[in-house]
């Protein structure tokens, strides 16, 4: 039985993961992937099953856990957004060498034009990477299915599966056809081949070759799988291969095509036959990929040089941001839609602290500061909302490159001389990844100023729980940081006097010290009061 839903790409992997028998969802909040785990969390059937659904510190511990859960047997899911992918690394890399026992199925949801991210990261050079399948969903129908076929591949090849979404798909909304009755779980049938398990030299040797002996089956299962799927109409000179969410920009076309000949291209490695059986027919062929040229550069290496292969490298697309159906419809030689003009009522508004954020209070005053006192000095920033400080009115940040960089180049820059370095952190990137930089940081009694902005959430993914509430002062101390020259402040304008003071005085302090302004982040907080007045 099946009926249909309204979803976002998210909620249709989220769905069509508990439909598969899902044990687990294990992730950290980063845009676009953020509402895969928000939606198991609430789901009635996660709750009936006891569906392990909460936040992880990091997508590296995130990794590991579901790779735990695997070695029980049973089926988990990794979420996280493209840049996550580089925090889990080590492990996801290391799972095509460990292989899975329940089915793993890794989600990497891609953020082309960067509208809320630090790069144009393209995740499926991972999957090539690691050696591992990859999926590629172009629509929320296709997210639903491939979601379930991916745990089904992974179980049967004892390999991780990655899929890669994109923040078009992940964010918009379709209708899905969708299953009323959800497989049982797995139940707790522990590793026989643990030896697979210890990496050790001895036993990795060994499972390197095997992971490279699959190569050849992986390409047999992409070359005969069902999604990679051949359209053809007449007999066109140009090909086109046709990857993830970019099918819908072709078809979107197709009725001002009279001929085409189209590959559309969702099970990586590469399905190598059907490609070069294309080749045979056309004379040239364009790529058509939202994200960075990976199937482009492969067929460079693959196809004969008398076919010409087009695509972002060649110019025929653009090299960086989104695809849309627009650019598209240019690289395939049609003319453009005639467009009306927009009307420009709207102002653009760039983004920015809420009124009344406790961040603006902490900028205000570490600015205060430096414009009084240490005009040399350089406020090292982090990822999160309190990253807007590097924008008008504050302009207060001198840097900010990934998750936990702030403490660390803030110790980097003294090392090198600089007197005066402050470091900002939010409280969720603190135990994301800033806690080894300060423990480097104590190790050396490097003379920073590291100031963790503790709004007691991760507000800028929607306010989900911070790993470490209420836990930051022990933690501090733990790691050894001086108890003298360790503060905790409210950030209100009635505060502002003691605040500069103590940030003026730590500052001058030759050593380590951490200032941690604590005070809700307002929407979570009216959010909170919200929902008191309706159980009213």
């Amino acid at each position: 039985m099946t009926e249909k839903q309204l979803l976002l790409g998210d909620h249709a992997i989220a769905l069509g993961a508990l439909h598969a028998g899902l044990s687990g969802v294990y992730a950290y909040p980063g845009t676009p992937s953020t509402e895969i785990t928000e939606f198991i969390q609430m789901s009635p059937l996660a709750k009936e099953r006891g569906v392990h659904s909460k936040w992880c510190t990091n997508e590296k511990t995130a990794m590991e856990a579901a790779l735990g859960m695997s070695f029980v047997g049973k089926r988990a899911l990794v979420c996280m957004k493209h840049v996550g992918m580089n925090v889990c690394a080590d492990p996801f890399v290391n799972s095509g060498m460990t292989g899975v026992n329940g089915g793993v199925v890794v989600v990497a949801a891609d953020d082309p034009s960067m509208h809320s991210s630090q790069d144009e990261q393209d995740s499926r050079f991972y999957g090539k990477f690691a050696m591992i399948p990859t999926i590629e969903p172009s629509t929320q129908q296709d997210a639903y299915n491939m979601i379930q076929d991916a745990f089904e591949l992974s179980e049967s090849l004892k390999l991780p599966v990655l899929m890669r979404i994109v923040t078009r798909l992940a964010h918009s909304r379709a209708v899905v056809e969708v299953k009323t009755e959800a497989r049982k779980c797995n139940s707790i049938s522990p590793a026989e081949n643990w030896r697979d398990w210890v990496l050790l030299p001895v036993n990795a040797r060994r499972k390197n070759d095997s992971l490279t002996a699959l190569q050849p089956k992986l390409k047999e299962l992409s070359n005969n799988s069902t999604l990679n799927i051949d359209c053809k109409k007449g007999s066109p000179k140009q090909g086109i291969i046709a990857c993830g969410i970019a099918y819908n920009y072709v078809t979107e076309n197709l009725a001002d095509m009279p001929e085409y000949d189209i590959l559309r291209i969702s099970q990586y490695p590469l399905p190598t036959e059907k490609i070069c059986a294309m080749a045979t027919r056309c004379q040239s062929i364009l790529v058509v990929e939202d994200g960075q040229p990976f199937v482009e550069e492969q067929l460079l290496g693959i196809l004969p040089t008398a076919i010409k292969i087009e695509g972002r490298l060649s110019g025929a697309l653009p090299r960086t941001g989104e695809l849309t159906p627009d650019n598209v419809r240019k690289a395939l030689g049609l003319s453009a839609h005639e467009h009306e003009e927009a009307c420009e009522l709207v102002v653009p508004r760039p983004p920015a602290l809420c009124q009344g954020c406790g961040h603006r209070s902490v900028y205000e005053a570490i600015n205060t500061v430096i414009r009084e006192k240490y005009p040399d000095a350089k406020v090292f920033g982090d990822i999160g909302c309190y990253t807007l400080g590097a924008l008008p009115p504050f302009s207060a940040l001198s840097s900010c490159v990934d998750m936990g960089a702030s403490i660390t180049m803030a110790k980097g820059a003294s090392d090198a001389g600089l007197q005066h370095a402050v470091a900002i952190i939010g409280d969720s990137t603190f135990t994301h990844s800033g806690m080894t930089g300060l423990l480097d940081a104590v190790n050396a009694n490097a003379p920073i100023t590291v100031v963790i902005s503790d709004n007691l959430t991760t507000a800028m993914t929607g306010g989900q729980d911070s790993a470490g509430l209420n836990k930051y002062e022990a933690i501090c101390l733990g790691l050894g940081v001086d108890r003298n020259h360790l503060h905790v402040v409210e950030p209100l304008p009635k505060n502002m006097e003691e605040i500069t003071r103590i940030i003026a005085q730590e500052m001058e302090y030759r050593g380590l010290s951490v200032i941690i302004p604590r005070r809700e982040c307002l929407q979570t907080l009216n959010r909170k009061l919200k929902q008191k007045k309706s159980a009213k």
